[in-house]
């Protein structure tokens, strides 16, 4: 008998495609569901995709989790003893632009995902949260402990209810879930959107930088392959919750070590070999000064912290962009 499938939503995505590429290495069978949509651009989705598609134990299916019919004949027809769901509309910015692609995706599409793990005997449904959710939070680290009742963004604001209502379906129905705060995931084949890869790519082609906030800005960056380790080890840390205790956890996922902007900057430029031109502009709306995640709680439960040097990983992450573009000569 063949070993159950483990249902990766969001599998053309980033940390996505990490994602299902680990489990199929270690011999699982999975199943992508992905949209492909066009927040950026899809071909960079597809290239994803390719890499993916010879292995026999990876099936894609093409789809929209606000399609509550199609999803839940899916979940019905699989009944999936696992579901790692990291398919959302991502952005703090476009949420302020695009709002209504936010609750179709992350509110709607969220509430599906439960629905189908409720009903087909789902063991553990992980999902990803985001460290957005702390909005303007003062206290520093970022603990899961702490209260966060005041995003800045929309984006934020779904991120928070998807905890709120995963929550509630542990308590009524003790479904096992853990979210994922993640603190600003990068590294080879990321997301167009992001920062460090906006600056590498308007580096190489001698184009201006945004540094806003006037470069005083600090993230926790957490590269993509300690995430992917993180969330291995958190598939069989199956949540238990007693009487009335809901089986729900959720987690920090993040570096434990914020970096400067400006510092990014320079690792990049160093990188490349070329010099960033600056422009400073003030801080934007929906945006936080810094972030800094509290992992001690990942250390306790799977006995890991990521902590690979944000120099290694924007090694990694140009030798790929070099590669995927085909920018081989960074001097012009």
């Amino acid at each position: 008998m063949s070993e159950p499938s483990i249902l990766v939503t969001g599998a053309a995505g980033f940390i996505g495609f990490h994602v299902v590429r680990q489990l199929l290495g270690e011999g699982h069978t999975v199943i992508g569901l992905d949209s492909v949509n066009s927040y950026y651009e899809p071909t960079l989705k597809e290239a994803r995709l390719a890499q993916l598609a010879g292995a026999p134990n990876f099936t894609f299916i093409k789809a929209d989790l606000a399609d509550r019919q199609a999803l839940l004949a899916l979940m019905a027809e699989h009944r999936f003893p696992v579901v790692i769901h990291l398919a959302a509309q991502a952005g703090v910015r476009y949420s302020i632009e695009n709002p209504h692609a936010y609750a179709d995706a992350n509110l709607e599409g969220f509430l599906n995902i439960l629905e189908g793990c409720r009903h087909n005997g789902c063991k553990h449904l992980l999902y990803a949260s985001s460290s957005s959710v702390y909005g303007a939070n003062k206290k520093k680290p970022f603990s899961v402990s702490d209260r966060v009742d005041n995003p800045v963004s929309l984006y934020a604001a779904t991120k928070k209810a998807n905890e709120l209502m995963a929550h509630s379906y542990s308590h009524l129905y003790r479904l096992p879930t853990t979210g994922l705060r993640f603190f600003t995931v990068y590294g080879p084949w990321g997301r167009p959107d992001m920062a460090y890869f906006i600056f590498t790519k308007a580096i190489i082609e001698k184009q201006p930088i945004k540094l806003f906030n006037y470069g005083d800005m600090r993230r926790d960056f957490t590269f993509v392959t300690d995430v992917v380790s993180a969330i291995g080890r958190l598939i069989e840390n199956v949540p238990a919750g007693n009487g009335d205790e809901a089986p729900a956890h959720i987690y920090n996922v993040g570096n434990n070590k914020p970096e400067q902007l400006m510092r990014l900057v320079q690792v990049i430029e160093k990188e490349l070999g070329l010099e960033a031109v600056k422009t400073m502009l003030p801080m934007q709306p929906g945006d936080v000064e810094e972030t800094f995640a509290d992992v001690d709680d990942l250390m306790r439960d799977v006995g890991f912290k990521p902590d690979t040097p944000i120099e290694e990983g924007i090694r990694q992450f140009v030798a790929w962009y070099r590669n995927y573009y085909g920018n081989l000569n960074p001097g012009g």
